[in-house]
């Protein structure tokens, strides 16, 4: 009796230690083009199981050839995300790292915005920043250019300078990594939505409505700096309530909030989805 009862707790123990690190790897690719890549293997499997199901012969052997060769495919193709993968582990971050240390990065993350839209903004310089949240934004990432890189203001600026490669488009972040610029995100036709705003507006309120994503937008005629989210935009937003309403949203484990707007109303001052 003992002896099925230890049998039973190891049996728990590994089931859990399993799952935990699916869970981990599941984390580590989201967002990714591993997702994408993970659907496409789930389809594989799909169409091997029904090769045997009705004994399709061809088919099976082709499905036998793909599996024969799939591991070193699967090797090759994940490369960047299992060397990643490898880097935390010897880091110690694949597994455990505080709230503390995640809170720190965001808050780095805002203030490297924050500089970049102050210099944007004063000198009337048009900028687009998209902040991925859950939902995976690989769509919009791959109609721009890839850049992977970290957080800067001074790269920031840099993209949007006016009659540079970069500046007519969006930048999308994941986490503390700038994906890519230039990017072509989709417009709102929401018929409500103030004709003084031009494109860049649009496109943060299309992406707010598609998406969980956050938008800040600078504007090149007057220099203000909006926010969207939720289908629903500010105008001319402070910067103390940008800096708060950022880091509430970008923080780790954010829980969602009320549907009701996130900023004061004034008139004149935010435009509302209708």
């Amino acid at each position: 009796m003992e002896l099925l009862t230890e049998i039973r707790i190891k049996d728990i123990i590994d089931i859990l230690i399993v799952s935990y690190v699916i869970y981990q790897l599941i984390l580590l690719m989201r967002g990714t083009r591993a997702i994408q890549l993970l659907q496409g293997i789930v389809v594989v499997v799909l169409a091997w199981a029904l090769s045997i199901w009705f004994n399709l012969n061809t088919l099976q052997w082709m499905m036998n050839q793909m599996f024969t060769f799939g591991v070193l495919a699967v090797i090759i193709i994940f490369q960047p995300e299992l060397r990643r993968a490898l880097e935390q582990l010897g880091r110690g971050k694949l597994f455990s790292r505080s709230s503390t240390d995640e809170e720190h990065e965001v808050t780095h993350r805002i203030s490297q915005i924050l500089k970049a839209v102050n210099y944007l903004s004063k000198r009337k310089i048009g900028a687009l920043i998209v902040f991925e949240r859950e939902t995976g934004l690989n769509d919009y990432v791959e109609s721009g250019i890839q850049l992977d890189s970290q957080i800067t203001s001074e790269l920031l600026i840099n993209i949007f300078i006016p009659n540079t490669p970069l500046h007519d488009g969006a930048v999308i972040i994941r986490k503390s990594r700038i994906m890519a610029a230039g990017c072509y995100l989709p417009l709102s036709e929401n018929p409500f939505i103030s004709k003084e705003l031009g494109t860049r507006h649009r496109a943060a309120i299309g992406m707010s409505e598609v998406s969980d994503a956050i938008s800040v937008v600078v504007s090149e005629e007057t220099g203000q700096v909006s926010l969207a989210l939720n289908g629903q935009i500010v105008r001319d937003i402070k910067e103390e309530s940008l800096v708060s309403k950022l880091f509430e949203e970008l923080k780790p484990k954010a829980k969602a909030k009320e549907k009701t707007p996130f900023w004061k109303r004034k008139r004149g001052d935010t435009q509302h989805d209708g």
